[in-house]
């Protein structure tokens, strides 16, 4: 899938949620302390909608985009239904904390699971695929530990910012900061001979 293409389907949903969250009250009519309710169900939307794209322009649907969608949808749904942000907001927390445990449990299994998720991508030894599982195991918790403060501790408004434009570039520099770690563990495919 295009890079381009796919940061857009993933990160497109968060930012129509933050989108409508910000101007809910102008766009919906209702009222400021009712727009989270307005976005919840305006990203459950968006998130179907991702999903379809992904279908449609891909030929099939990644495991990441079934899953966003299923979350959004229990959490979202819960929030609109129980007219309580607490769910939306808790969602990253409980999120972040199953992927952590599902990482980090699996190591102490002696299987590194985020091979299977990205051994298409990247070709690590088991050494490398050991510590990048428990380096991204671990930051899940981080993430967690961050919402989990933020949302406690600030307004929804900007909640909903960290939300979108910190939690995603705060991913990124992660992502980037473990290329040493990559490159040490990576298996370089052998040259044909010629």
């Amino acid at each position: 899938m295009n890079p381009l293409l796919k940061l857009a389907l993933e990160f497109g949903p968060l930012a129509i949620f933050f989108f409508a969250n910000s101007y809910g009250d102008r766009l919906f009519g209702v009222a400021s302390d009712r727009r989270i309710f307005v976005a919840t169900g305006v990203f459950m939307v968006a998130s179907l909608v991702a999903l379809v794209l992904s279908r449609v322009l891909v030929g099939y649907l990644p495991r990441m985009a079934i899953v966003n969608f299923v979350v959004v949808s229990v959490f979202g749904g819960l929030t609109i239904a129980l007219d309580d942000a607490f769910f939306i907001k808790v969602k990253p927390t409980i999120v972040n904390t199953l992927f952590g445990c599902v990482l980090l449990g699996g190591l102490y299994f002696g299987r590194s699971l985020l091979a299977l998720v990205l051994e298409t991508v990247l070709q690590l030894d088991e050494e490398g695929w050991r510590k990048l599982t428990l380096r991204w195991g671990l930051f899940f918790f981080v993430l967690a530990a961050l919402n989990e403060v933020v949302w406690r501790t600030q307004t929804q408004d900007f909640w909903v910012a960290f939300k979108v434009w910190g939690v995603m570039p705060l991913t990124m520099l992660f992502a980037l900061a473990q290329t040493p770690l990559i490159l040490k563990h990576e298996i370089k495919p052998a040259k044909a001979a010629e």
